[in-house]
């Protein structure tokens, strides 16, 4: 069954919403110029809100240790996100702290796709180039040309990912998951609960 991440969580509600959908992993994203920053504070409120067995991301850019290690465990995130240039010793020492972490890595651009193995990641997360935001760019691509990288890894789609196209990019890529933020939005930042259920439906349905 494909992988699904929903990204860029910011109410206890929608958290609960994706737990009840049975979706994998959600998504808690630490970065100021992102509209879907929290504070420790109220990711914790979200984390609280899924259960305990439930994949709970602190998604962070070119973070230290002390800063990655302090930031999830503050906010109840059993797993970490890397979306910068962060080196791989910060990968390993992040899971031998104990988390499971994600790389985000890109077809065009540093990091890319071809450093994959200097990484000892979990999962790895692969999109087209990066946009202004750590993810939430609600841009789409040729998601085929990440489907030999995908037959390699484990990895995780994003970028321009909805309810009307992650079939096609299923099909196109056969990626091990997805990870979506603003293609299930109203606005920036405010989930929409029945596009986050279209989107689970599509990728459910998926043969």
């Amino acid at each position: 069954m494909t992988f699904i991440k929903i990204c860029g969580i910011t109410s206890p509600d929608t958290a609960r919403f994706c737990a009840d959908l049975k979706v994998d992993a959600i998504g808690c994203v630490f970065f100021p110029k992102s509209p879907r920053h929290l504070d420790v504070k109220m990711a914790k409120t979200i984390t609280d809100a899924v259960p305990k067995t439930m994949l709970k991301v602190a998604v962070m850019v070119d973070p230290d240790f002390k800063i990655s290690v302090d930031t999830a465990t503050k906010a109840g995130c059993n797993a970490i996100q890397l979306h910068g240039k962060e080196n791989p010793f910060l990968v390993e020492s992040l899971r031998q702290e104990g988390f499971y972490v994600i790389k985000g890595l890109y077809l065009f651009q540093e990091p890319t796709v071809a450093e994959a193995s200097a990484y000892p990641a979990d999962r790895f997360l692969v999109e087209a180039a990066a946009g202004t935001m750590p993810g939430g760019n609600a841009k789409s691509w040729d998601w085929a040309a990440a489907k030999d990288f995908c037959q390699r890894y484990p990895a995780l789609l994003a970028g321009g990912l909805n309810p009307d196209n992650v079939k096609d990019a299923l099909i196109e890529a056969k990626p091990f998951g997805v990870d979506v933020s603003s293609g299930v939005e109203s606005s920036p930042g405010i989930k929409d609960h029945e596009k986050i259920k279209a989107f689970v439906e599509a990728v459910r349905n998926y043969i």
